[in-house]
């Protein structure tokens, strides 16, 4: 294979700890994400010539500082180890609204990552990637989780404790379940609300949500939806956060009360997730919307299937 002198990748936008699993849990979604174009140019390392926001325009908040840019930082780190000669030039397209628990930084990195790897004579594959992806997320949430990188990547339902790092397991998915993400028009700092959670948790609390993961993933591996609901359960993290996005009851009672397996935030919000059976999908949807706006908020949602893939190349020359 030769080399490339450009190429284009996009990565998917992707649910954080799926409420069961803080840090260790994440879901790629469909309809949303970020696209990078890697340019190879003469001199070394990485440059951003332009970041775009969603209307298309320059970006007004994104820096093209490649030191402050999750999209440099990451190809940074994997030009330095696995570059040829020269450098590499990127264009950061956002498709994922910033600040809104739908894995913004992660898409960028990962983007940037794959994007710039399709440049070389033998590129790696995506698991080599994982651990470069990361280093632009340690930039923007302040702390080493993989749980939106891994599924951005990697696509699919992703266990990723850092304990396990570089490793990750594709976790088995129920027939027929559907993910519904609706993102109000508000924004949360990963990194500050991160700095906001308590430091001490009850043993008792600590072994109750473990059980609720292990439980999760047991329900996933066989099939088990009254398992999956029974454990898709968030009684440290939740409780702390869901105080910052306003509208977060109302949405999940109406999910809860139309027939989502599970509602919580994702991430550190405000977007909010449910899993659902996958004809319930459109509805439950609509209703989470609606209960947003109830509340005087913008929003939109995405439906997808839990198989939702990962980040790809979309073009290389």
């Amino acid at each position: 294979m030769s080399k490339k002198h450009t190429a284009t990748a996009f990565a998917p936008a992707s649910i954080g700890n799926l409420g069961v699993g803080f840090d260790m849990l994440g879901l790629a979604i469909s309809g949303a994400g970020d696209q990078v174009d890697a340019i190879r140019v003469e001199g070394d390392g990485i440059s951003v010539t332009e970041v775009r926001g969603l209307d298309g325009e320059i970006h007004p908040y994104l820096s093209t500082v490649a030191e402050e840019n999750t999209a440099s930082i990451a190809a940074a780190a994997f030009w330095r180890e696995h570059g040829d000669v020269g450098g590499v030039d990127l264009v950061v397209r956002k498709g994922v609204p910033l600040q809104s628990g739908m894995g913004s930084s992660a898409a960028s990195a990962v983007a940037a990552v794959v994007a710039v790897n399709a440049l070389l004579e033998s590129p790696l594959e995506p698991k080599d990637l994982l651990l470069f992806a990361i280093e632009g997320e340690k930039f923007a949430s302040k702390g080493l989780h993989a749980d939106n990188v891994a599924p951005s990547l990697l696509g699919g339902m992703v266990l990723c404790p850092s304990s396990l790092l570089p490793d990750t397991v594709s976790v088995n998915l129920p027939d027929g379940i559907s993910s519904v993400l609706l993102h109000p028009e508000l924004q949360i700092n990963t990194a500050h609300s991160r700095r906001g959670l308590a430091r001490g948790y009850s043993l008792e609390q600590w072994v109750t949500q473990q059980g609720y993961l292990g439980g999760f993933i047991a329900a996933c591996e066989h099939n088990d939806v009254d398992l999956m609901a029974s454990c898709l359960k968030d009684i440290i993290i939740e409780p702390q956060r869901s105080a910052s996005v306003p509208c977060f009851e109302g949405v999940k009672t109406f999910a809860m009360t139309n027939g989502a397996i599970g509602c919580s935030l994702s991430g550190s919000g405000p977007s909010i997730f449910a899993l659902c059976h996958q004809r319930d999908a459109a509805k439950i949807a609509i209703g989470m919307e609606q209960a947003c706006r109830n509340y005087g908020y913008v929003c939109q949602s995405w439906v997808s299937s839990l198989d939702a893939p990962g980040a790809h190349v979309e073009y290389s020359e």
